[in-house]
């Protein structure tokens, strides 16, 4: 089970908008270190410690466990294991991969003294019948990742969250190798989507920028891109094909939640 990202291959992949997503809406920015905080260390979050590392990041990674169970991880990376409150102090990007039922629990307290331009990117999904149980204004139609913001009280942009954790880890590519995987980018604040797409480059991904975060459903579970492993092309075709209606797949039952081998 993948405890903060989707169902892998290795057992880790609303508000509805009317705008196509243009062919001009991919971005490229040049490389720089970064100083990024990650708080939680599961599949997704453990792999991008692995890849920003590798890109030459300073990475500080924390988990609800506390920084003790993140030694190995320290070790192979060189990223240095923190608590939550530190991971979040001194940086210039932190990445929320938590599961989405427990975005509530971690509120807005740790970001409370995090400057503004600080760029937050959501890595979430919400799995209401494998793991996050109903969670009411997801199923109302709130943008999954609009709802992780209003729980955490700053603007997020959505990323990685499309996408298996190994083919994270090992299918990236220079730029311009031809099926370069792109990865979707959805927010409000342009300057901070420019960040994240940069990083998305840096460990060998094209990124095409979905929009505004009220588009983010175009790139949520149960939708064409969504763990479909596309080039750039094929991202816009998928993102144009999106419903905001969410199937039953992906909607909660009064049994909710089972677990991601029995979905209830």
């Amino acid at each position: 089970m993948n405890t903060q990202g989707r169902p892998s291959q290795l057992r880790p992949c609303h508000s509805p908008g009317t705008h196509p997503i243009s062919s001009e809406a991919v971005i490229r920015t040049e490389g720089y270190v970064m100083k990024i905080g990650i708080i939680g260390a599961g599949q997704i979050g453990g792999t991008l410690t692995r890849r920003f590392t590798a890109t030459g990041h300073h990475v500080k990674v924390a988990n609800s466990r506390g920084p003790q169970t993140l030694t190995a991880l320290a070790q192979e990376t060189g990223a240095q294991a923190a608590t939550v409150q530190d991971a979040v102090k001194d940086v210039d990007l932190i990445v929320v991969t938590i599961p989405e039922k427990n975005i509530p629990a971690l509120g807005k307290t740790p970001f409370e003294g995090v400057p503004s331009h600080v760029v937050i990117v959501d890595t979430g999904n919400y799995y209401p019948r494998e793991r996050d149980g109903r969670i009411a204004a997801i199923e109302s139609g709130t943008p999954e990742s609009v709802w992780v913001s209003e729980q955490i009280g700053r603007p997020v942009i959505k990323a990685f969250n499309n996408i298996y954790a190994r083919h994270l880890l090992e299918n990236g590519k220079p730029a311009g190798t031809p099926g370069r995987i792109a990865l979707p980018v959805a927010g409000d604040d342009l300057s901070a989507k420019r960040v994240v797409i940069k990083l998305i480059d840096d460990i060998g991904f094209d990124a095409v920028d979905t929009g505004p975060l009220a588009e983010s459903w175009r790139q949520q579970p149960g939708t064409p891109v969504y763990c479909g492993d596309f080039d750039v092309a094929g991202v816009r075709k998928a993102l144009n094909e999106a419903s905001p209606k969410r199937t039953a797949q992906w909607t909660a039952t009064d049994n909710s939640p089972g677990d991601f081998g029995a979905p209830s």
